[in-house]
């Protein structure tokens, strides 16, 4: 974070400089959390840009309880906060001498060794993750067949003599058990492990340092919470928290060690740094798609087009390595569990069968059709997003403790199981029994004997076989009124679902409902066009209304476009679903965000997107940035250098190192910049230059010992400085980045958003014409404006989220 003490005078509001010392309270990084940002101006409390919008900056100070208190009041307005515990990652390398020394004296075989051990990483990132798909896979096919096949005996049981409540008592108790399981774990233990993780992995491929998302313990409990979740019957899916523990695999095979076990393999020490480390869990989120779906490309794309910012040709190359090494290793220890071994059929978790390419051809005029129903999927996909964010707002207010969570999830996981038994009791809806029938686990219920209740197929099953059977069964299967009943509750319960404490996906429950209404839609048309046959098969319709729903809630085109290509096998598909997926795109932004961005948005997060605000050129980086800088000179006091990182009031990450000025008031020439990570290094060994001078010091610091130190930096607090110690002095012209990028204070604002996005970077230092330091701009400056109903508003900063 920069060094906020005080944000620069607008042009023609005067100057505010006197408030700069009393007045203000200064904003917080991850100290002491009661402080809030607040800005005092001459002109009241009301802060107006260009006239387009009117944001109250003023808080009040609040203890902890009364925060809790007056929580209701303040989370409606949670959109317009940014949360300022927050980091941005260091993407853009620090270029000082230690790194270009060991840069110069590599060889050219040395950089070879490291491309290779770049790719060796890759194929490690997919295998693993390959083998935790199989793993959750097999785990969620034992556990489901165990519950079923007890609930079904039970059914059968009962049917006969009467007492059928005991059965619904079975099934909502056996679903309350799995779910406690992973609700206790989510929200006892590791609080980010909840969801899908995709909007956590998102943010982190922007470049935000999202705490403890790439930890040993948060994917443990991921897996073991997908896997409780989706075995307890929830409306949910295990192809999203995939993508999250591909990210987590990456995160640590890469660096070659464990922080959480205190183990260090000594591999890897060359990619201990944020710029290899981001990469690689970009490889790490493709391979997670590509073993949830089967669609290496549509892996590749999803980190391009949802993550990183910065990309070259051959990262492209090592992400589909990991992605192919990744759907390949699934699929090779799947064949091995289905007693075909090297039958390599099931390329992904969620296998949507062939769509073999006669049977389900599409006609010119059915395309303006499809597109009908991708509005019609941008539509209720933006219902589905509006539900679940006021749902989500009411969850952050009153359902914060974690036994409040827990029952929540127990309480969904029941009502998800009576609702699903009311419905197969009260349907009519009787289908013969084929000899070479699909269906897992056929209930016979009320109906006659060869016969099977269509409804139980939906809902007593797992959600993957609910949609293969809606793709596959063939016309006649399903009646109307069921599908009609299945799309409505379970549109509800997976709404409901997502945002628990447990760790599940929303991509399997939106194609589901989606699959549901495209079918209902296929029998619809053939229903009211007299012969009926040109519109055969409702299987395609049931795809097409997999796509429109799918892209009307999480709104990716481009991935997902590939992905649902990939999963069925059948490129003739490629223009409707695209079609479809652009249209419900459309739509659904007319109304609301896609569900990600909504979640990413309520957790305060500065999320950079592609683009500066539309109408922000009129702003200068001299209005956008942080200042006074806090800066230290190249040779500084030790003194001066402990208290400036210990003063809990300006938690900054980075410090401008600059020529002394010749008055005390002006600040001086830049000549680097140096981070608060490395200032702790440099304490913790001690490099002063009277101990150089007396040869206390063993040895020179290298850029291991950085490395060895990430990247869970002690806290200033931990490192002890004796009195004598504070006077001495230290040299930081060997350990400051020299070649900082710089801007001039006049520079727009579109122009700095461009450079601080796709160079990745942390700090952009702002210059005058004499090249002296007048501020720095850092993430928050820049996420700050966004484009809002009234035009560009500015959000506030906020320690408390």
């Amino acid at each position: 974070m920069a060094n906020i003490t005080k944000k620069v005078s607008w042009s023609g509001r005067g100057d505010d400089s006197a408030n700069s010392t009393g007045g203000e309270g200064t904003p917080l990084l991850n100290g002491s959390e009661q402080v809030r940002y607040t800005r005092q101006l001459s002109g009241g409390s009301i802060f107006q840009i260009g006239r387009l919008s009117t944001v109250d900056l003023e808080e009040e100070h609040a203890s902890e309880e009364d925060s809790l208190r007056s929580r209701p009041k303040e989370i409606p307005h949670n959109e317009k906060l940014l949360s300022l515990k927050y980091e941005s990652l260091d993407y853009d390398n620090s270029e000082n001498q230690l790194f270009l020394e060991e840069e110069r004296r590599m060889s050219q075989f040395s950089f070879r060794c490291l491309e290779i051990s770049r790719w060796v990483v890759c194929g490690l990132i997919g295998f693993l993750t390959g083998l935790i798909a199989c793993f959750i896979d097999i785990a969620v096919e034992k556990l489901a067949g165990v519950k079923y096949h007890a609930v079904k005996q039970n059914i059968e049981k009962f049917t006969e003599v009467g007492g059928l409540s005991i059965s619904l008592i079975l099934w909502a108790v056996l679903n309350s058990a799995f779910v406690m399981v992973g609700a206790i774990l989510v929200a006892c233990f590791e609080p980010i492990a909840a969801g899908s993780g995709i909007p956590q992995i998102k943010c982190y491929l922007n470049g935000v340092k999202i705490p403890r998302v790439v930890r040993l313990k948060t994917l443990v409990i991921k897996v073991v919470g997908v896997i409780s979740s989706v075995a307890g019957g929830l409306a949910v899916g295990k192809e999203g928290p995939m993508i999250h523990s591909g990210a987590v695999v990456a995160a640590g095979v890469s660096q070659g060690r464990s922080t959480s076990l205190k183990k260090d393999f000594k591999m890897f020490e060359y990619f201990r740094r944020d710029t290899e480390k981001r990469d690689f869990v970009s490889a790490g989120a493709a391979a997670g798609v590509s073993a949830a779906f089967g669609a290496p490309v549509g892996g590749v794309l999803f980190s391009l087009e949802e993550g990183a910012s910065f990309w070259n040709q051959m990262l492209t190359w090592r992400i589909f390595f990991a992605s192919m090494i990744s759907t390949f290793t699934l699929n090779f220890f799947l064949s091995i569990y289905n007693e075909k071994p090297g039958d390599l059929s099931n390329p992904g978790l969620i296998n949507f069968g062939r769509f073999e390419s006669d049977s389900v051809a599409y006609n010119l005029y059915e395309i303006p059709l499809f597109i009908i129903m991708g509005a019609i999927g941008g539509l209720l996909g933006a219902l589905f997003n509006v539900l679940n964010y006021w749902l989500t707002i009411f969850r952050i207010r009153y359902v914060h403790r974690p036994c409040l969570q827990v029952m929540e999830a127990m309480l969904v996981a029941a009502v998800t199981a009576t609702v699903s038994f009311a419905m197969i009791y009260f349907s009519n809806d009787c289908q013969p029994l084929a000899a070479d029938h699909s269906e897992e686990y056929p209930l016979q219920l009320f109906c006659a004997d060869g016969e099977y209740n269509a409804m139980a197929t939906a809902f007593f099953n797992t959600p993957e076989r609910s949609v293969r059977s809606l793709f596959h069964s063939p016309p006649g299967t399903y009646n109307p009124l069921t599908l009609g009943m299945f799309t409505l509750t379970y549109f509800f319960l997976a709404c409901w679902t997502y945002g628990l404490a447990v760790s599940a996906g929303v991509f399997i429950p939106s194609l589901l409902i989606g699959a549901a209404w495209g079918r209902l839609f296929g029998i619809l048309l053939a229903s009211i066009t007299s012969t009926g046959s040109i519109w055969a098969d409702p299987g395609k319709y049931a795809l097409i209304g997999a796509a429109a729903q799918l892209g009307g809630i999480v709104r990716m085109t481009l991935s997902l476009t590939v992905i649902m290509v990939e999963a069925t096998g059948n490129v003739t598909y490629g223009l409707p679903i695209m079609l479809v997926l652009l249209t419900a795109k459309i739509v659904g932004d007319y109304f609301v965000e896609g569900l990600y961005d909504i979640h990413i948005k309520l957790q305060s997060v500065p999320f950079l997107h592609w683009e500066a605000p539309a109408t922000s050129h009129w702003l200068t980086a001299r209005e956008v940035m942080s200042s006074p800088v806090t800066s230290f000179n190249r040779i500084e006091k030790v003194g001066t250098i402990v208290d400036v990182l210990s003063n809990t009031s300006t938690n900054h990450n980075g410090f401008a190192v600059v020529h002394p000025a010749g008055a005390s008031d002006e600040t001086g020439k830049i000549c680097g910049v140096i981070l608060r990570s490395q200032l702790i290094v440099l304490l913790k060994h001690k490099v002063f230059v009277e101990l150089a001078r007396a040869r206390m010091t063993h040895r020179k610091l290298q850029l291991k010992d950085f490395r060895d130190a990430y990247p869970r930096f002690p806290p200033i607090q931990s490192i002890h400085v004796s009195q004598d110690e504070r006077e001495c002095m230290m040299d930081l012209t060997e350990f400051m980045n020299p070649t900082p990028y710089t801007v001039p204070q006049e520079t727009s604002l579109p122009r700095v958003f461009k450079l601080f996005r796709a160079l990745g970077l942390r700090h952009l230092v702002v210059v005058d014409q004499e090249n002296r330091v007048v501020g720095l701009v850092t993430r928050k400056d820049l996420a700050r404006y966004h484009l809002g109903k009234h035009g560009l508003e500015e959000m506030q900063l906020t320690a408390q989220t």
